[in-house]
């Protein structure tokens, strides 16, 4: 099935989680992804698991990307690029801010030989203002944007904010990036014109607190105990979310107090916040007389939302993400392994990862030919790389 991307063209200067995030979205729809590499390769080539010197977390950001290796410290490897820009769709870069710049493969510097360029710049805190240059993580980004501290205010009798093993922030900001370079390619149809799209991951990360960005400007009671998180059962804990009227009156049926959904103290959603300590003491006066497989039957009998705690293994092997085909199993040189598809499936377009994992450098050969280098001067190119490589 045709992709929708098929004949795009991405030159991916990023590293790490974020940009390779957009860019492996870029190239499961079609587009033909350009990774520039030093000859060490991208830092998370090291990132465990590695078999065979092949890490399944590299993969799994960069399977179908085709692996170009260039220094760019040298006239030569950024001639190369410039040669390639004409030929570029999209450029996506998530160096520091300025760095591009020093390269001189900014957007102002090559928006002239390609005015058609979609440029975009992923970075901590946006490309300009007070903060712009300031190193970030998704970490600290985490950190700087109150989610912790927003995350921490859920778990009552603490005080110690989590350590961090989920990156939200990356994966979050590479999906608006995505979306901004889709965004960028439709207006393109219209102006004939590219653009620089400046992605800020402090804002991306904003976007998550709906509720307390509105509440840092107007106070909001606190609420006795959070009202979602886990309910506790005879042999563990189930979530149930309850946001609906609909799903609250089921909840009072399952757990048999359907007279509640008319007692003051919980009839009105108000009322309900207020006294949802209350509320739940009564659920689970309930829950914990039941296993949680008990409970799941019950709740789903009557339309409730609700889950097991599962592990990410456990969820994998969900029946349901096999019915949707969500793990592709891919190739590299140290054997295959699963990575996850899009998680959205299109009538008209195929949507799923490349097969295998280019090895780096696999393509440097074939993009310097593109770019009118003959035969030798690629030997020439090449060896003076490879000599630099054992210095």
């Amino acid at each position: 099935m045709t992709k929708s991307f098929e004949g795009l063209r991405v030159l991916d200067f990023s590293t790490t989680i974020a940009g390779p995030h957009c860019t492996r979205m870029l190239a499961d729809l079609g587009a033909e992804v350009i990774k520039v590499e030093t000859t060490e390769g991208e830092t998370m080539r090291t990132r465990p698991p590695v078999r065979n010197n092949c890490s399944t977390a590299f993969g799994q950001l960069n399977i179908g990307k085709n692996s170009l290796v260039l220094d760019l410290k040298s006239s030569g490897g950024i001639e190369v690029i410039r040669r390639l820009i004409a030929s570029t769709d999209v450029l996506v870069e998530n160096f520091r801010p300025g760095v591009m710049r020093r390269l001189k493969l900014d957007y102002d510097s090559l928006k002239g030989i390609n005015p058609k360029l979609i440029y975009c710049s992923i970075s901590g805190y946006g490309q300009t203002g007070p903060s712009a240059e300031l190193p970030a993580y998704a970490p600290v980004i985490h950190a700087a944007s109150g989610y912790e501290m927003a995350h921490l205010a859920y778990q009552p009798g603490r005080s110690r904010p989590d350590y961090c093993g989920i990156y939200h922030a990356d994966v979050l900001t590479g999906v608006y990036a995505f979306g901004a370079v889709s965004a960028a390619l439709y207006q393109r149809h219209g102006t004939q014109q590219g653009q620089h799209i400046d992605v800020s991951m402090l804002e991306s990360m904003l976007s998550l607190t709906l509720n307390e960005l509105q509440w840092s400007q107007f106070e909001v009671k606190p609420t006795q105990r959070p009202m979602f998180g886990p309910i506790a059962t005879a042999d563990g804990y189930v979530m149930v979310a309850i946001a609906s009227e609909k799903t609250f009156q089921s909840l009072m049926k399952v757990i048999g107090h359907p007279e509640w959904v008319s007692d003051p103290r919980f009839a009105a959603y108000a009322d309900r916040r207020d006294n949802w300590a209350s509320l739940m003491e009564g659920v689970e006066a309930w829950s914990g007389a039941v296993t949680t497989e008990q409970c799941l039957v019950a709740l789903n009998a009557e339309g409730v939302p609700s889950s097991a705690y599962r592990t990410v293994a456990q969820a994998l092997a969900d029946p349901q993400i096999a019915h949707r085909g969500a793990l592709a199993e891919v190739e590299d040189a140290g054997g295959t392994f699963k990575v996850l598809n899009l998680p959205f499936r299109m009538s008209g377009a195929g949507v799923s990862a490349a097969p295998r994992m280019a090895t780096l450098g696999e393509h440097t050969v074939a993009y310097l030919r593109e770019t009118g280098l003959s035969d030798d001067e690629i030997a020439a190119f090449t060896g003076k790389r490879m000599a630099a490589t054992s210095g």
